[in-house]
């Protein structure tokens, strides 16, 4: 049974998307022991292949399954709950996998490139830029890329903890025209899909449509360290960021590339922002924080303001300049998230005061914001 939301526009923005992000889940390319299913890989490859093999189309491809790959060739029965052994389960299964994705997309002529990513990579101005290049690049020359978070050395701190919400930051990252989240449950229901009388939703127009569904219950996805959760903030945050989104299942991927009516669509809501502060909103672990005063965040908040030393009042955590840090207000509140200029260590000695005074004290160097506003999102308008 479906059920679509009325008043919509329909999926005409998919059949014609140039660049389309695909994610898969690991459910969707191993056996239930953890190793790969060349099978399942090489239906995918096929249906990605064939959709690109007109030219007019570029895939990005984020796929999760190295850690899952990793288990079987390691003795694991089950996926390690440390960090450490997921990392090493990631370095064998990293290898295995990107080595069976090359093998396959070779079948039609197409090369693959791997990106691997942390959070890190992503938040910081210099890492967010050459990882854009490095994608852009390499779809100008016709590879298609194979993107996976660092599993192997990336740290609880530095995670994005899913590649759903990764996935939803690379197709905002590399300018999308549509993403595609495959896993093996084949859309959103609104109740559990095996219970009766539950049914498929057909369409998502904003976040009001679904605020009734039980996201936990309304379907599992595999064995990864997703679930319906997962991949509908995904969704959120695409269709936030101006990219239509399709959440269906794996075996019905060339339906969902072709736009046909098959698992849940969900409508661009929002428009696109800066590629970084989409990264710095969603992906970056805040290493300290500044509690600001009401005037602080009046001027941050209402007035997209730069944050200056005057308006600090305490300072929280051991970060360096570049860290990502939280903007609290007096009560406590996140209310902003930004790229600090200073180090922790610096900070008290210029609470409350201006920097001009700075600057004759200390140097021309501390004549600056301590956050940018172009290196600063607003949590809480």
């Amino acid at each position: 049974m479906t059920r679509a939301v009325t008043g919509t526009k329909g999926r005409a923005d998919v059949a014609g998307a140039h660049r389309v992000v695909v994610k898969v889940g690991s459910s969707s390319l191993t056996t239930a022991s953890g190793g790969l299913d060349a099978d399942r890989v090489d239906a995918l490859v096929d249906v990605l292949a064939k959709s690109r093999s007109g030219g007019e189309r570029e895939v990005v491809l984020v796929s999760s399954g190295a850690i899952a790959a990793g288990l079987a060739p390691l003795g694991l029965r089950r996926r390690p709950k440390d960090l450490a052994r997921q990392q090493a389960a990631a370095s064998v299964g990293q290898g295995l996998l990107v080595a069976r994705y090359t093998a396959s997309f070779a079948r039609y002529g197409v090369r693959v490139g791997q990106v691997l990513l942390t959070t890190d990579d992503t938040s910081r101005r210099a890492h967010h830029r050459n990882a854009s290049r490095t994608l852009d690049k390499l779809l100008a020359m016709g590879a298609l890329p194979v993107v996976n978070e660092n599993d192997t050395v990336a740290t609880d701190e530095i995670r994005f903890g899913d590649n759903d919400r990764l996935a939803a930051l690379v197709a905002h990252l590399v300018r999308a025209d549509l993403l595609v989240l495959l896993s093996d449950v084949d859309g959103l229901y609104d109740g559990d899909p095996a219970a009766p009388g539950t049914a498929r939703i057909a369409e998502v127009a904003g976040p009001a449509d679904i605020e009734h569904v039980k996201i936990g219950s309304a379907g599992k996805a595999g064995v990864g360290t997703g679930g319906m959760v997962t991949k509908v903030e995904a969704a959120r945050i695409a269709a936030a960021a101006g990219i239509p989104v399709v959440l269906t299942s794996a075996s019905q991927a060339a339906d969902a590339l072709a736009g046909r009516d098959t698992g849940t669509y969900f409508h661009p809501t929002g428009r696109r922002s800066a590629d970084r502060l989409l990264w710095l909103q969603h992906a970056s672990a805040p290493r300290g924080a500044l509690t600001l005063d009401d005037g602080a965040v009046r001027a941050v908040v209402e007035g997209r303001k730069s944050l200056l030393p005057a308006g600090i009042a305490a300072v929280e955590g051991e970060f360096i300049a570049g860290d990502p840090v939280e903007l609290r207000d007096t009560a406590g509140r996140a209310v902003a998230r930004g790229l600090v200029n200073f180090d922790a260590k610096e900070l008290p000695r210029l609470f409350g005061r201006s920097t001009r005074e700075l600057a004759r004290e200390l140097g021309p160097a501390y004549e600056r914001e301590v956050v940018h506003r172009d290196d600063l999102v607003v949590l809480h308008p």
